[in-house]
């Protein structure tokens, strides 16, 4: 009987991948061999391994500046997933004792999904450190990590977003009561939150590119009020796909309501951060790497 082998997927070096972040963050050949501490000759030949295996380039280099390739933003996004579920692996082996307090701020949606299973987590591979958790607007968390009020703000907005490392991206759509009759209705009455959340601006953009007349019937922060105006057959709103559940169900198809895109979940770290910040910011990372 013949048995065919399974091809061989090349492994990558962590250590080229900090290397590959290192000159992403840094912009520079020579910045990032003095952070890897490596002389720009080594920095350069690292990346050329990493080429090699990948078949593409990774970087956009002149003489003046170096710049991710569509595929090098991929790979230093996934690079540093990578490098943090290594470090929040072994951050469980070689400080076990880590002790401190992190203040994470999030969505309210937020809280109530993806990430309290991920914070729980946390708190059994690092019972020493306290995690105290602010839910507030995205806007408002933003303000409060750069006024040092939070350690760690995890919050929604476009993907691309450069204030925001990425986590992951979800889908979001029109959400209605299951036979219900609002987004019958003209103008739409629409469920969503004050200017500046990117939930609003997908969904109002999109209207108005339509030409369709809508109205803000209730507004709320909160994902519990927006699901609170679909179950009074109040509004619509747009909510991510997997918030959906029971009578709140997905507009359906026969409204030609405008599809709506991904958002994006983004995380935001206080500069210098401490060493169980980083922990947690790290393993929010790992937590979401395949999500």
């Amino acid at each position: 009987m013949n048995v065919h082998a399974t091809p061989q997927v090349p492994l990558l070096d962590l250590d080229l991948l900090r290397t590959l972040i290192a000159i992403a963050d840094s912009g520079s050949f020579s910045a990032a061999a003095t952070q890897v501490l490596r002389t720009p000759s080594a920095v350069s030949m690292q990346v050329k391994r990493l080429e090699d295996l990948l078949g593409r380039p990774v970087f956009i280099r002149d003489s003046r500046s170096v710049a991710l390739t569509a595929d090098g933003e991929r790979v230093v996004e996934h690079a540093r997933r990578m490098l943090a579920l290594n470090r929040d692996l072994m951050a469980q082996f070689i400080d076990p004792g880590l002790v401190g307090e992190v203040r994470i701020g999030a969505p309210d949606d937020a809280v109530e999904g993806h990430l309290t299973e991920a914070l729980q987590r946390f708190s059994c591979t690092h019972p020493g450190v306290v995690v105290n958790v602010v839910v507030d607007g995205t806007s408002r968390l933003i303000e409060r990590v750069g006024a040092r009020q939070i350690d760690i703000a995890v919050i929604s907005c476009q993907p691309g977003d450069s204030r925001a490392e990425p986590l992951f991206t979800e889908q979001l759509v029109w959400a209605m009561r299951k036979g219900g009759v609002a987004a019958e209705q003209n103008p739409i009455p629409i469920s969503v939150w004050e200017e500046g959340c990117v939930w609003r601006k997908y969904a109002t953009e999109g209207l108005e590119a339509q030409g369709r007349e809508y109205r803000v019937a209730f507004l709320s922060a909160h994902l519990a009020g927006q699901k609170a105006a679909i179950m009074a057959d109040l509004a619509i709103a747009p909510i991510p796909r997997s918030a959906l559940g029971g009578d709140v169900v997905m507009a359906r198809a026969d409204l030609n309501l405008p599809p709506l895109p991904e958002y994006m979940r983004g995380m935001i770290v206080t500069g210098d951060p401490a060493p169980p910040v980083q922990a947690a910011a790290d393993h929010l990372r790992a937590s979401f790497a395949n999500y």
